[in-house]
Formats: structure tokens, sequence, C-alpha cells
């Protein structure tokens, strides 16, 4: 099985069909018409990067995202940024997961909301991007690069695919200390699929394929908040009908305290970074 197959099966591992399907059953337990569905019904399961929409909100204002940027998400998930991006700052974006399942939620979603004229989502992969140079205004992208080894190719096509003067907004949990991490965390149950590398690294590796770092910002000590303030409803409340569970299956909680711990620790920093193209 190549690593790509792996990586898919390790963010969808039910059959296809599967995760729609319990996100449809949660939004019933909680009384939501699936027929007039708006972008915020669904946030609890489509954000799935530590802070939710808050940190999407925070990036989109260090971004300065407005109606005349073309968008292309790196890693769209589910689609809740990009829906959240086009329906409050009025701009296309385009989407591309390595998960096809992932992408036919995010177009399945997003059609339901009223927003398939804003947003498209395909497979692809973030090393051989399916996009013309100079295309975008804006490369977004949150919570991938722990899955990619070669950060270089990752970082090199998010600069050829953006135009002159271009930016890219990156929210990522990086390396800390070096320490061994605690595991599984959410992208990786095993060491083989993590690929951490630590701020100098990552701003050296974003500089000398030719951004220029505007914002750079360590957020880590409120995602160890975001975590512990989560576990505490969890524990008070039980797990919600709509919550990452539905995707990342039954090991989330133990996933959850062990990114809490390894953030405390050290072993993990979590950044937020704005590039820009010359």
């Amino acid at each position: 099985m190549s690593f790509e197959k792996t990586v898919e099966q390790h963010w969808a591992p039910d059959a296809s069909g599967e995760i729609l399907r319990r996100i449809d059953e949660g939004l019933v337990e909680l009384g939501k018409n699936l027929d007039a569905l708006t972008y915020d019904d669904i946030v609890a399961v489509d954000e799935f990067h530590i802070r939710g929409r808050e940190a999407t909100a925070e990036l989109a204002e260090l971004a300065a995202v407005c109606a005349a940027d073309r968008v292309l998400d790196v890693g769209s998930g589910v689609g809740g940024p990009s829906r959240f991006l086009a329906a409050t700052r009025g701009c296309h974006v385009d989407g591309i997961d390595l998960t096809t399942e992932y992408c036919d939620v995010a177009t399945a979603l997003a059609e339901r909301i009223g927003l398939a004229d804003k947003t498209t989502y395909r497979q692809a992969n973030a090393l051989t991007l399916p996009f013309d140079d100079a295309s975008f205004d804006l490369v977004w992208t949150q919570h991938i690069s722990m899955n990619i080894e070669d950060k270089d190719r990752m970082f090199s096509e998010m600069y050829r695919v953006l135009k002159p003067g271009g930016r890219a907004a990156i929210y990522d949990p990086i390396g800390g200390s070096g320490d061994p991490l605690d595991l599984p965390v959410p992208w990786a149950r095993e060491k083989s699929m993590s690929f951490l590398i630590d701020s100098r690294a990552t701003r050296d590796r974003l500089e000398r394929v030719g951004f220029r770092i505007g914002t750079w910002r360590d957020v880590s000590d409120a995602s160890v908040a975001w975590f512990r303030k989560n576990a505490a409803a969890a524990k008070d409340l039980g797990p919600e009908p709509l919550g990452l569970h539905l995707l990342l299956g039954p090991d989330w909680p133990t996933m959850a305290r062990n990114m809490v711990a390894n953030i405390a620790a050290g072993r993990i920093a979590v950044i937020q970074a704005i590039a820009h193209k010359s």
C-alpha cells in the first residue's frame, strides 16, 4: 500500500458514505433541518484543527482575506474553513484534499448550504497541485504539513501557484523539543506517519523557496487551553452529537489528551504564519 493510501485510510477508515451519514445523524439529533442548514450548524465537526472556527477567523484576519481573492485551501478536509471564507469574506475557494471521501462530503455540504457556486473540491496531492502557475491570490493551509515529509516540495508548490504579491496563510502544529511524541495524535497513530520540523526549520524552508515571512505567531498556550476546555466539557456533558470523534473515531479522546501533553511539554508547538510571494 502506498503512503498516500495509508494517510487516506487514517483520516477516513470507514466505508464510503459513512462520514456524511454520521454527520446527518448528529444534525438530526441536534434538531437541525437537513434541508435548511447554515455553515454554523456543522462547525463542531467540519473544522477539525485546534481551536476550530476561532482559529479560522483569526487566520482570515491575519491574511486579510477579501472578496476579490481567489483562494486555494490545501488540505481542505470536509470544507469547514473554505465555506466560512466563502460565506463571510465572499471569495471563491478551491479545496484539495488527499482523502476522496472528504472531498465528496465537502461538496455535498457546500451544496446544502448554498455555497456550491463559491467552493470547488477535488482529490489531489499537496506535492503536485493540479493548477497552473500564478493562479491564486492566497494559499490557505491548516494542519496538513504533519503528514508530509517533503516540505520543500509542498512549499514550492504553494509558491508556484501563487500570483506575484500573493500570500500563504499557514496554521500548523510543528516540532518543538525534538523529544518523542506521546501517540496517537490526530494525524498519526504511529511515528512513521508524523513528520514534524521545528520553527527555525519551517521558516528556513519557506524562505528558501522564495517566501518572505510577514507574520509568525506561536499559539501553543491557546491551543492547550482549548483542549483542556473541551476535555472538561466532554467530562461534564459526555460526547456531543457532532464532534471530531465522528471523523477520527473512538480514540479521539486519547489523541486530545496526548496533544495537550505534547504541547505543554514543548514536544509540539502550534504556529500561525503569513508568508508573501515577491
